[in-house]
């Protein structure tokens, strides 16, 4: 056997190992797994069952590589990047074979290999587990608002299906509850909207699986903002998974980049290492290639501002100058237009001249941030990179007391680890020696206290 054939069968048993740990870690059946991949391909042009079990067990004997086409499936199906489950050695792979398993994603079957009910019976079993659930959120629900488990009760009793013209609208719909509700609110409200996509992709057909996948790609990311700005990271980054393994299961590019550009984007406050964040970008370059300038400029971005924070500040600055060149009208994507504003660019700006201490720079950013934003969170985290500037240029006392005074005053409901990070970075920056003083102690206590619980 030559080094390259020796090479080769190496790289398959690695792949089998771990695809072999995943499906054991859910205690799935080998049967199982094949059913679940069949269900899973777009297009269902794909062989029996039967066929796929024998795939199953050669793939997972690393008899045999995975094809592309399978590569994609296997993904969907444990809800995981397909670059990290299909790394070889030497490769990076975010993959941990003995953390706990992530829920199963919205929109995939559950049901046991076995398990073959009728139209009308399914219809019945979904009610009761509809019931059920709302039964069990109750518990928590109802001691501050029932209002998610009467979502759940009116879902139970819906059995209609949704246009995708409709699906497109509940998603704005989302979209605008993001940015002027408090976050526990929208979580709240997107989790029966998530049931009931779930419960059409599950009798869908072949034609319009695709454009269901866009659309739970799309509330994936909108669930995964939510909770990020809650502070549940780990609830994200399972939410970044599903997002992602829908988008490419719905074969659209552009959202399977958005949705890559916006984990990397959201792994900047506190959710991910910033190198991480930056490992995330590349591996959307590569994904993008050539002739995505639109992606490219927005990548760019997130890619300035891990750079400002980490102090590589004439990086950051070459960076931002491709997102301010590439980043205009004639680029703009297709995918979720009413996410795109021009203010996402003055944000970057506002963060990366701030971090810098370019106060003339900054202040132009933020003031025009202010002026074209109605989010709370682009104002909040705008201001506090105003104490940010204040700290870098030396005003450690002033810049304390600015990004104190902008915590305080957010109402309760609208607290956010997004907000939150901002004004750790503001802390973070303030030099060891300036760090017992008065405001910077009132900071610190307002860190903690303003806290998203």
């Amino acid at each position: 056997m030559t080094e390259d054939a020796d090479q080769r069968a190496l790289d398959r048993r690695t792949i089998a190992t771990r695809l072999t740990a995943e499906r054991k870690r859910r205690k799935w059946t080998k049967p199982e797994i094949a059913r679940r991949i069949r269900d899973s391909l777009p297009d269902r042009q794909c062989p029996d069952t039967d066929t796929l079990l024998s795939y199953v067990k050669r793939w997972e004997a690393g008899k045999v590589g995975v094809s592309e086409r399978y590569r994609v499936a296997y993904a969907i199906v444990f809800g995981v990047d397909e670059d990290d489950l299909f790394a070889l050695d030497g490769e990076d792979s975010d993959i941990n074979l003995n953390q706990s398993v992530a829920p199963l994603p919205f929109g995939f079957p559950a049901a046991s290999v076995d398990s073959k009910p009728t139209v009308g019976s399914q219809d019945d079993m979904e009610r009761r587990r509809l019931l059920q659930t709302a039964l069990t959120m109750g518990i928590g629900a109802m001691a501050s608002s029932g209002e998610s488990v009467r979502q759940l009760l009116d879902l139970a009793m819906d059995t209609e299906t949704r246009s995708i013209e409709d699906w497109g609208m509940t998603c704005v719909d989302h979209l605008h509850a993001l940015r002027t509700l408090p976050p526990a609110q929208v979580r709240d409200g997107l989790t029966p909207d998530l049931l009931a996509l779930q419960r059409q992709m599950t009798t869908a057909s072949a034609k319009v699986l695709p454009d269901l996948h866009l659309n739970l790609a799309l509330l994936g990311f909108l669930q995964a903002n939510a909770v990020t700005r809650l502070g549940d990271h780990g609830a994200a980054i399972r939410w970044w998974r599903t997002a992602k393994t829908a988008a490419d299961a719905s074969g659209v590019l552009d959202a399977r980049l958005m949705i890559r550009c916006k984990e990397a984007g959201f792994g900047v406050f506190g959710q991910r290492p910033l190198p991480t964040v930056l490992r995330l970008v590349e591996k959307a370059r590569r994904l993008a290639g050539d002739g995505h300038p639109f992606w490219t400029a927005n990548l760019a971005g997130v890619e300035a501002n891990a750079l400002s924070l980490l102090g590589r500040h004439d990086e950051a600055r070459r960076s931002l100058r491709t997102f301010v060149d590439r980043d205009g009208k004639d680029f703009r994507t297709d995918i979720f237009p009413t996410l795109w504003t021009t203010d996402a660019l003055h944000f970057t700006e506002s963060c990366v001249y701030a971090s810098a201490g370019d106060e003339s720079k900054a202040d132009t950013a933020r003031d025009l941030v202010l002026s074209q934003s109605s989010e709370y969170q682009y104002e909040a985290n705008v201001r506090l990179h105003e104490g940010l500037c204040t700290v870098v240029q030396g005003g450690s006392d002033a810049g304390a007391r600015q990004a104190t005074a902008v915590l305080t005053t957010l109402p309760v409901p609208y607290r956010s680890q997004m907000i939150t990070q901002t004004g750790r970075w503001v802390l973070d920056a303030i030099p060891p020696a300036h760090r017992d003083s008065s405001p910077v102690a009132e900071l610190r206590e307002a860190l903690v206290l303003t806290a998203p619980n």
